[in-house]
Formats: structure tokens, C-alpha cells, sequence
């Protein structure tokens, strides 16, 4: 099982971007999925979470200008980042509840390899 992430770079302060996180492998089920953040000198952070029923939970600080959502079909999910702020600067990194199909009862927690978003003031 693998997530790969996608959809960072560079933008302006004000603007958008939408990551993506498409889960791969001998999947059985997917259970809750998020993304994190790490910025330089800071430790990780939660910025969102999705449930496989679709409830979500965002931190504070992306209240009201972030977005989660998941296609379980794809077995993607995404963040819409707007009126981004020199502070969303980060590793992004995305992650997932998986059950495989080799052991469908036992949920283990996999991470993206990080995507890299910076927003210039």
C-alpha cells in the first residue's frame, strides 16, 4: 500500500492550490484520511481530517479557508487551500487509515511522502 501526493508549489499570498493523495495497493478499505503540515523548525501538525463517512475536522487555522474531501472510488483524497497565508507555508504530507485485503480487520496508518507548498508574501 502506497499514498502518493501531489499538487504542491509556489503561490502568492491570497491564492489557491489543490493537493491530491491517491492511495494504491491490495486495498480492502479505507478508513479515515487527513493531511498534516510541517513547517521549517515546527513540529507536524494536523490541518484536516475526513472520515470514510465523510465527517470532517479542520484545525483552527485553516477553518473557513481549506477544504478536505475524498473520492473513495479513486481512493484519492484532496485539499482545496484558499486565500493561502505566508504561514500555510509547509511539508505537506497526507495520510490514511488502510485495511488490506490480507488482513481486512486490521487498520494500519500510512503516510505520503510529502509535498511541498510555499506561499510568498
Amino acid at each position: 500500500v502506497q499514498l502518493q501526493a501531489s499538487g504542491g508549489g509556489l503561490v502568492q499570498a491570497g491564492g489557491s492550490l489543490r493537493l491530491s493523495c491517491a492511495a494504491s495497493g491490495i486495498i480492502f478499505a479505507i478508513d479515515d484520511m487527513g493531511w498534516y503540515r510541517q513547517a521549517p523548525g515546527k513540529q507536524r501538525e494536523l490541518v484536516a481530517v475526513i472520515s470514510n463517512g465523510g465527517s470532517t475536522n479542520y484545525a483552527d487555522s485553516v477553518k473557513g479557508r481549506f477544504t478536505i474531501s475524498r473520492d473513495n472510488a479513486k481512493k484519492t483524497q484532496y485539499l482545496q487551500m484558499n486565500s493561502l497565508k505566508s504561514e500555510d507555508t509547509a511539508v505537506y504530507y497526507c495520510n490514511a487509515n488502510i485495511r488490506s485485503l490480507r488482513e481486512p480487520r486490521k487498520s494500519n496508518r500510512y503516510w505520503g511522502q510529502g509535498t511541498l507548498v510555499t506561499v510568498s508574501s
